[in-house]
């Protein structure tokens, strides 16, 4: 009786209401628009959603742009933009997102030095919950160094696209020609002598290229391996800087004397990028840098390359270990396409889609076992493919260095300061580089910047 008068009042004040059959039914309808809306529990339901990827400028990123339309039209719901960025570019950017939340990406990728820091900061999601809605994952297939440098308390916090160690390469017809031979575990006085034999500027020929590019993800890659055999650290197990210390400075006079004498021109603007083009101009005769570096080789190079394990000169590994991953910033607003997106593009059938379209010599190297069993993958890759699984084995990030250090990293120093520190100290060595500073004061300046960082540590 109460409700019915209510009823009454309500229409005496001219308020209409919907008979019951009518309310429900609309009811209905708004119960069905609201389950087929973006972001309901978090789905990309039926509409249409475009997720953004920033990703690092390199051959299988793009090859990953261009098969896109392969994964839209199995996804017809979910637009995917790929933001293809230079190395430090990219660096940059996406460290600016994720500290400032910005939600400007829904995936980057990032690597093993990002993803244990990222992931204590909160910056970036844990994936398992997308690798188990995935049935045909198979995260147990992923090559065991890799994946344990993407994991954080037992889940990954980043799903591998490609992992690399460092090795040597070069161009076996030419150091032939020079009458020079190299053994499988040189070590670097040995790459030295044959790198200064073989170079010939006259003939517009360079010994051999190194990273000279400022950045701690560009030159200092491949410099702190030459740091770690030779002796040397960044900081001792009290955080004080060793960067003036003996071995620290006679590995990077090591490697500055070996640009200038038998390096490629412009070597302070050579990065992987250019010294990649320069060997497959046959402008370089060697190149030292990541395994990845060999699926790139066209042409006569691709042809005449032999490979030879990370140069030592005290410890009996130094290459390094690293990930090109795809991560999901915690402030992504489309986290099931995202995820979607990152478990398709990291899986085996994407493996198999790129080399039955775009050739064997194109797929992702360094992420998965399987992917070393493919008789097509083997007949493209079998010159560096066992060097490859090696080094990635035999990267040993917790103990870098000849004596111990309280930091974990091969080619990086496995703290938050450490991104603006090397580039800095990266700075200072590229001065060296041109001849715009002494070796003695360049290292100075760059002991001092580290001090500061230390000094936070003890």
């Amino acid at each position: 009786m109460a409700r019915e008068s209510s009823r009454s009042q309500r229409r005496a004040r001219g308020v209409s209401l919907p008979p019951p059959r009518r309310l429900l039914s609309l009811l209905a309808i708004l119960l069905a628009v609201v389950a087929c809306s973006p972001g309901a529990g978090g789905g990309t339901g039926g509409s249409t959603q475009t997720i953004t990827v920033a990703a690092v400028s390199n051959p299988q990123m793009e090859d990953l742009q261009k098969l896109v339309p392969d994964f839209q039209k199995a996804n017809p719901n979910i637009q995917v933009k790929i933001v293809i960025l230079p190395e430090n570019q990219l660096r940059q950017q996406v460290t600016q997102d994720v500290a400032t939340k910005s939600g400007r990406y829904d995936l980057f990728t990032i690597g093993t030095y990002e993803v244990p820091i990222w992931a204590k900061n909160g910056w970036i999601d844990n994936l398992a919950p997308y690798i188990q809605k995935s049935s045909s994952y198979a995260a147990d297939d992923l090559i065991p160094g890799v994946a344990k440098a993407l994991t954080y308390k037992s889940n990954l916090y980043a799903l591998p696209f490609y992992g690399e160690s460092s090795m040597l390469m070069y161009r076996k017809d030419m150091l032939s020609a020079a009458g020079v031979t190299l053994s499988q575990k040189p070590t670097w006085d040995e790459v030295a002598a044959a790198a200064r034999k073989v170079n010939d500027p006259s003939k517009g020929v360079s010994g051999i290229c190194l990273r000279g590019l400022p950045g701690w993800g560009e030159q200092l890659a491949p410099l702190d391996t030459v740091v770690n055999t030779y002796g040397g650290k960044w900081f001792d197990q009290q955080w004080v800087p060793q960067l003036t210390a003996p071995p620290f400075k006679a590995a990077v006079g090591f490697y500055v004397d070996l640009i200038k004498t038998a390096g490629e021109p412009g070597a302070a603007s050579a990065g992987f990028t250019e010294c990649l083009t320069a060997y497959n101009g046959g402008k370089v005769a060697m190149w030292y840098d990541a395994t990845v570096g060999a699926s790139n080789f066209t042409g006569t190079a691709a042809d005449n390359s032999g490979y030879a394990f990370a140069p030592t000169k005290v410890k009996p590994y130094s290459g390094w270990l690293w990930a090109w991953s795809l991560g999901m910033p915690s402030t992504s607003k489309k986290k099931d396409a995202a995820g979607t997106f990152a478990t398709w593009a990291t899986s085996k059938d994407y493996i198999q889609l790129v080399g039955k379209n775009l050739g064997w010599s194109h797929v992702p190297p360094g992420t998965r076992t399987s992917t070393y069993a493919l008789p097509e993958y083997q007949k493209v890759a079998g010159g560096f493919a066992q060097i490859t699984l090696d080094s990635i084995a035999n990267a040993d990030v917790n103990h870098p260095t000849v004596d111990p250090v309280p930091y974990i990293g091969v080619q990086y120093v496995g703290i938050t300061e450490f991104q603006q520190l090397g580039d800095q100290v990266s700075q200072q060595i590229a001065a060296v580089i041109t001849g715009q500073s002494s070796l003695d004061d360049a290292l100075q300046r760059s002991n001092q910047l580290a001090e500061a960082v230390g000094k936070a540590h003890r």
